[in-house]
């Protein structure tokens, strides 16, 4: 793991500022786990993953296969929010490393990613956010070519590709311990999803694989991937460390499907505050928002400042709409 903490080094007086509308009370209940409340959206999901597979599997009503892939999708995503849940020991009120590697192993298995290379990459997001080279996401994830079709890839099959690559570059920087944790990790899953598509292969054919598997995966899951994080650093003001991090309040539907990783500033504020509190903490927080001025972004908002008007990752779109005004005011008639 990295360790030259740029962001706890270059956030200034956040904390101070954030404590001016934060009661200490209000920020220590915010803080409670609950492992109930956990096992109660893991149970809701995996009835989802259940629903959604049965609905890709049967024939009688093919009107259910579009919105059922693209829901499965979203619950893949859901799988990687609870291990982020896991990561920040988020679960339980005590120390049960067993269980809690066991967990993690399991939600990692149905993107098929390594449970240890996610922790490692996402503390060292947090440990150096704000840093064009340090956080992984920004280092190795965002698009370093800000054109349309390369954005557009990010939603198909390629995602796996991109990941990939980023994922081994970063693991240079790793012990060799972690790098066989990790092979080893992505190995098994691996081997386990192959399980899985010869038992869809040969119960079920080509075209029940097709549907139950592959388009929910390959296709639906980069969309909500993709959605998930250009909610999270790529519309920012790097002038204001409260401001590295984009404002989206969503609403229930996007709650309910993201299991508020919308909520993703309010994350990095107090990152142990569990996920269903965090909607909470973003009531708490509007009055902070409004002092600093910053709004709220929706997702078709940011779609729209993504893909149309083609803006960069982790800069200030607010300020490129001014630039644009301005430069179309100064075109001579």
């Amino acid at each position: 793991m990295k360790n030259s903490n740029f962001y706890y080094h270059n956030i200034g007086d956040l904390k101070q500022r954030l404590r001016s509308v934060m009661d200490t009370e209000e920020l220590r209940e915010l803080h409670q786990v609950r492992p109930g409340r956990h096992f109660l959206v893991v149970v809701r999901l995996v009835a989802s993953v259940a629903l959604c597979g049965w609905a890709l599997w049967q024939a009688r009503w093919p009107l259910l296969w579009a919105p059922a892939a693209v829901w499965q999708g979203f619950n893949i995503l859901g799988f990687i929010i609870l291990l982020h849940e896991q990561v920040h020991e988020c679960i339980f009120r005590g120390r049960y490393p067993r269980l809690h590697r066991f967990l993690g192993l399991a939600y990692a298995f149905p993107s098929a990613i390594s449970a240890t290379q996610f922790r490692i990459w996402h503390l060292d997001h947090h440990n150096e956010l704000g840093s064009k080279t340090d956080d992984p996401k920004r280092a190795h994830l965002s698009p370093k070519r800000n054109k349309r079709w390369y954005k557009l890839l990010y939603c198909t099959p390629v995602l796996f590709v991109i990941y990939a690559r980023a994922a081994t570059r970063e693991a240079g920087c790793y012990t060799a311990q972690e790098r066989r944790t990790i092979n080893l990790e992505r190995l098994v899953n691996v081997v386990l999803h192959l399980g899985i598509l010869a038992a869809l292969l040969s119960f079920g054919g080509g075209w029940v694989l097709l549907r139950v598997y592959v388009v929910p995966i390959f296709f639906c899951f980069p969309v909500a991937f993709v959605l998930n994080r250009l909610g999270q650093h790529y519309d920012v003001d790097s002038t204001d460390p409260a401001k590295w991090s984009t404002v989206v309040d969503g609403n229930p539907a996007w709650h309910f499907l993201m299991l508020w990783s919308n909520f993703h500033i309010e994350h990095h504020y107090y990152q142990r505050v569990p996920f269903y509190n965090l909607r909470r903490l973003n009531r708490k927080l509007q009055p902070f928002f409004a002092q600093n001025e910053m709004r709220s972004r929706s997702y078709t908002q940011i779609l729209w400042g993504w893909f149309v008007r083609n803006r960069a990752p982790h800069t200030n779109w607010d300020l490129a709409d001014g630039q644009e005004h301005l430069s179309e005011r100064d075109v001579p008639l």
